[in-house]
């Protein structure tokens, strides 16, 4: 690009520094030229950085130059966010997820498309490379129909936060895993068979005492037929795995770390008549691609491949979760 887009950081927590890291890293497309952090640490953290901290979002947003903002803040914050920064005409990076319920998901989309500005979010599998090149196979119809697809992604990266770390508050972050990982493998579900019908969910606290539950599990069916299982723990070793199986073949991804770290992938996969194959894949750095991403979008190099409709499609699933996890487990309606 001929210039680089211009971001606030807001948040400056564990994934606020990882996105921090991979920009100063890898990327020209942006440059991070303040940031926002309650936390008195953010100033040190900024300074070492080389920018201009702000205890306040607000004047993070009035910073001059400033073109976008990316948002790595507990999830009750990102509604009142979003509102302020579309009022002051900034580009939105959002972490997953966008919102709680399918009408805050709306009122994003909606109010970034009137005021044509581009909404990012946080979904960076959709880069990792084997996961790209699954998804071009599955809407090009190489797979055949779509009828099944599998996800775990799990974690114990949490069990040792402090009780009053805002991950482990059971109101930013219900249902186990689901909006820390699981929120990424229903993207993927809903990229795949689109818009959900309904879903039962099962939630415990099975191995930790962490408020929201430990160990969760969702089944989804779609309007459009096919169905997704997925799960997550917060208590467990780590495991990424997702899995489409379609008429004509099936794929299966593995991580061999977690996307803070990435060390490639083992892909498993099989087509109708051929044999079984397995693939070890190198490194990549999905989180910095999604960025630059978003970043050319702003520029108006390529569109932001995620849609405002594959965004609200995947709170609707969210929020759906929630009312069944409410209800012990009930057949929900999406």
């Amino acid at each position: 690009m001929s210039t680089p887009v211009k971001v606030a950081m807001i948040g400056l927590g564990w994934w606020g520094k990882k996105m921090t890291a991979v920009l100063k890293k890898a990327s020209t497309d942006i440059e991070i030229v303040c940031a926002a952090e309650p936390n008195p640490a953010g100033a040190e953290f900024s300074a070492a950085n080389g920018f201009k901290h702000y205890a306040d979002f607000n004047d993070a947003l009035k910073h001059p130059g400033v073109e976008a903002v990316i948002l790595a803040t507990p999830h009750s914050l990102h509604a009142a966010q979003i509102k302020a920064a579309v009022a002051a005409k900034k580009h939105i990076f959002c972490e997953k997820p966008l919102a709680l319920t399918k009408k805050g998901a709306e009122a994003a989309v909606n109010a970034c498309k009137k005021n044509k500005l581009v909404l990012g979010m946080g979904h960076e599998r959709r880069w990792d490379p084997p996961v790209a090149k699954m998804l071009e196979m599955a809407h090009g119809g190489e797979l055949g129909r779509i009828q099944q697809v599998e996800g775990n992604f799990s974690h114990d990266k949490f069990t040792t936060l402090d009780k009053s770390n805002w991950r482990l508050n059971k109101k930013e972050a219900p249902v186990g895993g689901m909006t820390a990982t699981g929120i990424h493998l229903t993207d993927l579900a809903a990229a795949l068979l689109g818009p959900a019908r309904d879903l039962r969910v099962s939630c415990e606290k099975l191995s930790s005492n962490i408020p929201q539950g430990d160990t969760m599990s969702v089944h989804i069916r779609f309007k459009g037929g096919g169905t997704a299982y997925v799960s997550a723990s917060l208590a467990m070793p780590f495991i990424s795995r997702f899995a489409v199986f379609g008429s004509k073949g099936w794929i299966e991804i593995r991580d061999k770390a977690h996307v803070e770290a990435p060390d490639g992938w083992v892909v498993t996969s099989a087509m109708a008549g051929g044999p079984i194959t397995v693939v070890d894949l190198p490194p990549a750095e999905p989180v910095k691609d999604n960025l630059v991403a978003f970043a050319r979008a702003i520029r108006k190099q390529a569109a932001y491949p995620i849609t405002g409709k594959d965004l609200i499609n995947n709170i609707s699933i969210l929020e759906a979760i929630i009312k069944s996890a409410a209800k012990n487990g009930a057949v929900v309606k999406v």
